[in-house]
């Protein structure tokens, strides 16, 4: 069993993190460094976009040489994608520097970047802010690193967590970032996760897949996939733990458990913090003939923007959500279904409805609320969580670059 704790990133024993601001934004923190004092197992999960950005194709090569890393640097304000060689140039140039500024070899960094598409890093001003941030790396400095890695965020995302391994104390602890551009198979987002257990690289490898997908990979806020989103953990073994060898037994299933809880926690934050967005919603599956057609059917909802506009203005209509489970390409027999939201009942078999509006608008006004579909077709279930669509969304995204 696990405990949440106060904490971010630095949280695990023998992690080091720093927020400065460099000059890619005007004013805000815009570039995080996170460090282990050790070489560290590491393991990632990319974007499936086939634009990748500079610093997802990077990472890519450094992983597939080594499982093992020190260091993270992260810019905001500017996702160097699209950018063509110099672009690579100046990711290359990210890594090599953060590696002469912490003394480590430079195939033990990885890197990130969000922000605006299609423009030249302001390489100078990284280069500068790396020795910076090289200096100000602190045990305190998580969330100065939280902070600096967003964009349109509205408020900071961290979370850790503390168990117990045949005696040892382990830590996880983690940062994330998005708002918008999200949508299952990895949205605009980042995330950084840091432990001191002591894990396998194939075990971590697996744990983290397995996470991803019952965490990140079940968000929505527009239904876009960015250029550069990426999962990273890295556990350096400083809680002195057994190592975790397997993916079976109790040591596995104590890790695991606490490690898809921190990621969950960080995708809810992420959704409740959708541009322009006013409620969050979580979209239950059941009665579904496999949890995959359960995933796929909560997908399609989630991604609906008929049923997210409903949903902001406070409209139950159900067809909506019907017709959304019925554009997802699962086998159901529609004159089964029943959906609620909340706790009022809108859709019974055989297309019976009789819901008070007056009871469903009071469902739909609260700022959390969940949409429950029972397709009646077996016994298994999913969930994925969004947000409305706004007004607001529309005006923050026309107007991104300016």
């Amino acid at each position: 069993m696990f405990s949440e704790i106060s904490g971010g990133v630095t949280s695990p024993g023998g992690f080091l993190a720093s927020g400065i601001h460099c000059g890619v934004k005007k004013t805000k923190k815009d570039l995080a460094l996170v460090c282990s004092t050790v070489p560290a197992v590491a393991s990632a999960v990319f974007t499936r976009n086939k634009v990748p950005a500079a610093p997802v194709m990077v990472d890519r090569l450094q992983l597939s040489s080594s499982s093992r890393m020190r260091a993270v640097l992260v810019n905001s304000g500017n996702a160097n994608a699209c950018t063509g060689e110099r672009g690579l140039n100046d990711a290359w140039s990210m890594v090599i520097e953060t590696a002469a500024a912490l003394g480590i070899p430079s195939k033990e960094i990885l890197i990130a970047s969000t922000g605006v598409i299609g423009q030249y890093l302001p390489i100078g001003k990284i280069s500068a802010g790396i020795k910076l941030a090289a200096s100000a790396l602190s045990p305190d400095g998580s969330s100065d690193a939280a902070q600096a890695i967003t964009t349109t965020d509205t408020f900071v995302k961290e979370v850790a967590v503390r168990f117990s391994l045949g005696g040892a104390s382990v830590t996880i602890g983690g940062m994330a970032k998005g708002s918008g551009m999200i949508a299952p198979n990895m949205a605009t987002m980042l995330a950084f996760v840091t432990t001191d257990a002591a894990v396998t690289p194939d075990v971590l490898r697996h744990a983290l897949k397995h996470s991803v997908d019952r965490s990140f990979n079940r968000i929505s806020v527009d239904g876009d996939t960015s250029t550069n989103d990426m999962v990273v953990v890295l556990a350096n073994g400083l809680a002195r733990n057994d190592p975790i060898c397997t993916t079976e037994g109790p040591a596995y299933d104590a890790f695991y458990e606490a490690l898809e809880y921190l990621l969950v926690k960080l995708a809810k934050m992420i959704v409740t913090d959708g541009e322009g967005a006013t409620k969050f919603v979580e979209v239950k599956v059941i009665g579904a003939a496999s949890e995959e057609t359960a995933v796929q059917a909560a997908r399609a909802i989630a991604n609906s923007n008929l049923v997210k506009t409903a949903i902001h203005g406070e409209d139950a209509n159900w067809g909506r959500i019907l017709a959304a489970v019925g554009n997802s390409g699962i086998s159901f027999d529609p004159a089964g279904v029943e959906i609620w939201i909340g706790d009022v009942q809108i859709l019974r078999r055989n297309y019976c409805i009789g819901f008070s509006e007056e009871d469903a608008r009071r469902a739909l006004s609260h700022k959390e609320l969940t949409i429950t579909v029972n397709l009646n077709e077996g016994n298994a279930s999913a969930a994925f969580w969004t947000c409305d669509l706004t007004k607001e969304y529309v005006a923050i995204n026309a107007n991104y670059r300016t």
